[in-house]
């Protein structure tokens, strides 16, 4: 049974009655990409009124697309509305409450693979049916068809669901409506956010129009009658489209090679249908990199073939009078199966498409469809007496996630170099369901924020492979078991003459190379490769033992009090495990040995203030289960959890920087974790900053502590 959504809040929506000025066309069209609106004066429409006229229907399980017919050039005739040509994928979403899919017009689920819609479509919350456009956009709002070909997870770039039509809401068929009655009811239900956006069109003049999609290097444009029904299935002359950039799709039915060619093929040989048979409209030798052409080849193995497919067998070596003596090339049939877009700049009279370059395979058509697309004049399609602003740049935000939440091995470029991801969908956390996936997505969106503290410092690899529940073991020692674009730092073990390089996590790729190795917490040095022996910040580490978590905070203050008291900056962040770590900058002036000495000054005069529950006692045993004010940090090559730093702890802990105000009673270390640390971190910024800074004038400060003393 279909639960229908609450009626729909009862509205009124402008409906356009005259064309917009030359401007205001602009300017809608700027402002979306720019994340702003237009605004045209006109009469108004009640939306309950309009949904009084649908005709009560199920809820469809699929409807064919209604498609526009190509025209030439754009016109200006009156009742009619504009919207962009969208470089993408049609989709149509079928919404019932959280059970959501998204079909292609050949009835494809894009469900799972552009699952940032669906998750937005499913907190919609909607009982609808509507049309929309797959897109994904640059920075700029213009939508790039190869990026979404090639679109894996959110870090392949912005995607976004254009919606321009609305066929069903709430048990009502609304097809039989004329389009600004649906625009009407679709404008009351589209919220300008997320990954859904409303692209139903603008009531202007079709050349203002076009003449702006032009320079803004769109697509095209859409015309469709104001008054138009929705026609599934039905290529209309009530909708036009007008293409900026000359299109089209083409059947690959082979490859050739040229003799002598380094590349793993020189063309495609192309085709489409007419009056059902396959004939030959040219060879596409441009648009392709190397990886793509090895890519397609390994596509294309299983559909090799010994005859010609063509109707009428090309001449794939013809010479012209621009190559007289072209290479002999050789050539591999295909069967007729793959469907891929390219740009031209026109058709020759035999047919053949001129300057032809690759754009990307087209898994969303079917071969059957793929026919030569003819513009037909306007003028036989509008009658001049009759005919009848909106791309948004993407806000600004924090990263998304690097991994899709399905396929277990994954491979990204990074920094320039490729990286696979394996195993991802082992448990990490198995408690909170915590995969593998999640590590590495958490790592990606953090890294523009843990680099700092990770750059140029080596750091020894405390490795998970099987989640916190299984063996880990440290890793020192990564010589020849690193790529070699990665640095390291060379060192020798204490009685070992041999080279050893610690690995020096200076970049993102590292950062994520490591933590697929199962690295769940990153534990750099105090000090860089650049001044090894000089550490960056002096470490007083807050080490519980059968203390209360109160107690901690309240040493925590006490240590902000003193330091307070001789006017040194100090700085708090939780450990992520069981105690705080205070942090004072050095700015890399002193060697470890006087950061040692510093710190063993502050805690003795810590402990002397709060004796009955802490320690200076480096062994377990003779602590007598107080809190151990640890000082010997500050040595060389010791590690503590770097800021941000996931810790291989219950709840996906993280080593979070703290306010001062938020280090009092009631702080928990469970506040911050792999759940809400980039949100914070998006709110408040990079806290800790200050620890990297100059440094303070550690003589002058043992001095006003040997006064305190």
């Amino acid at each position: 049974m279909i639960k229908y959504a609450e009626p729909v809040e009862s509205k009124t929506i402008e409906k356009p009655t005259n064309p917009a000025p030359k401007k205001a066309v602009k300017a809608t069209l700027e402002n979306q990409v720019h994340g702003e609106g237009a605004n045209v004066p006109s009469p108004k429409l009640d939306v309950d009124e309009i949904l009084k006229k649908g005709k009560k229907a199920k809820f469809p399980d699929f409807v064919q697309p209604m498609l526009a017919t190509l025209v030439d050039k754009p016109f200006d005739d009156p009742g009619w509305e504009y919207e962009i040509k969208w470089d993408g994928y049609r989709a149509i979403a079928f919404l019932n409450g959280q059970d959501v899919e998204l079909k292609s017009r050949n009835n494809k689920s894009f469900k799972e693979k552009y699952y940032p819609i669906t998750e937005s479509l499913q907190e919609w919350g909607l009982h609808a049916v509507v049309d929309g456009e797959i897109v994904v956009v640059n920075e700029k709002g213009v939508s790039d068809f190869g990026s979404l070909q090639n679109w894996r997870s959110e870090a392949d770039g912005q995607l976004l669901y254009y919606v321009f039509d609305v066929l069903w809401l709430n048990g009502k068929n609304l097809m039989g409506l004329p389009l600004y009655e649906r625009k009407a009811v679709l404008q009351s239900l589209v919220e300008e956010q997320g990954t859904i956006r409303a692209g139903y069109g603008i009531e202007a003049k079709g050349t203002d129009f076009f003449e702006t999609a032009e320079k803004m290097a769109l697509e095209g444009i859409i015309a469709k009658r104001s008054d138009s029904k929705y026609l599934p299935g039905s290529r209309s002359k009530d909708w036009l489209k007008i293409k900026v950039r000359r299109r089209q799709e083409v059947i690959i039915a082979g490859y050739t090679k040229n003799e002598g060619t380094p590349k793993p093929f020189s063309s495609l040989l192309s085709g489409v249908y007419d009056n059902g048979k396959l004939t030959y409209v040219g060879k596409v030798g441009t648009g392709f990199k190397r990886q793509q052409q090895e890519e397609l080849l390994k596509r294309f193995e299983a559909d090799i073939v010994q005859e010609s497919p063509f109707e009428k067998q090309p001449d794939y070596n013809k010479p012209s009078r621009f190559r007289p003596d072209p290479p002999q090339a050789t050539v591999t049939w295909l069967r007729p199966k793959w469907v891929c877009e390219i740009n031209f700049t026109e058709i020759t009279s035999d047919g053949v498409f001129r300057h032809p370059s690759f754009v990307a395979l087209r898994e969303d058509k079917n071969v059957k469809d793929v026919v030569r697309e003819k513009a037909a004049p306007a003028e036989a399609l509008v009658k001049s007496d009759e005919l009848p602003e909106i791309i948004k740049a993407p806000p600004k935000s924090g990263r998304k996630t690097l991994l899709n939440p399905t396929e277990k091995t994954q491979v990204k470029k990074i920094n320039g170099h490729s990286l696979k991801f394996t195993n991802l969908n082992k448990l990490y956390w198995p408690e909170e369901k915590i995969y593998k996936r999640d590590l590495i997505n958490y790592y990606y969106q953090i890294a523009p924020y843990i680099l700092p503290y990770l750059k140029n410092r080596p750091q020894s690899l405390n490795r998970f492979p099987n989640g916190i529940k299984g063996k880990n073991f440290y890793q020192k020692d990564v010589t020849g078991k690193v790529p070699s674009w990665m640095d390291t730092y060379l060192y020798h073990s204490e009685g070992d003459d041999r080279d050893k390089h610690f690995l020096v996590s200076s970049n993102e790729a590292t950062l994520l190379y490591v933590a697929n190795l199962g690295t769940i917490e990153m534990n750099p040095w105090s000090s860089t490769t650049k001044k090894p022996d000089h550490p960056t910040f002096c470490i007083i580490d807050l080490d519980p033992d059968d203390n209360t978590f109160e107690q901690v905070i309240e040493a925590a203050r006490v240590t902000k009090a003193l330091l307070d008291s001789v006017d040194l900056p100090c700085y708090c962040k939780t450990s992520g495990s069981t105690g705080l770590h205070v942090y004072i900058p050095l700015g890399g002036k002193y060697t470890y040995e006087e950061s040692k000495e510093f710190a063993r000054a502050i805690v003795t005069l810590v402990h002397r203030e709060i004796p009955e529950y802490t320690s200076l006692e480096r062994t377990v045993s003779a602590r007598n289960g107080k809190m151990y004010l640890d000082f010997l940090q500050n040595r060389p090559q010791a590690t503590v959890a770097a800021p941000y730093s996931l810790r291989p702890k219950p709840g996906a802990t993280v080593s979070m920087p703290l306010f001062w105000d938020e280090v009092k009673s009631g702080l928990k270390m469970s506040d911050f974790s792999i759940y809400n640390a980039l949100a914070r971190l998006q709110d408040v910024g990079d806290i800790f900053k200050p620890v990297l800074g100059k440094g303070i004038d550690l003589p002058k400060a043992m001095k006003a502590l040997e006064k305190r003393s």
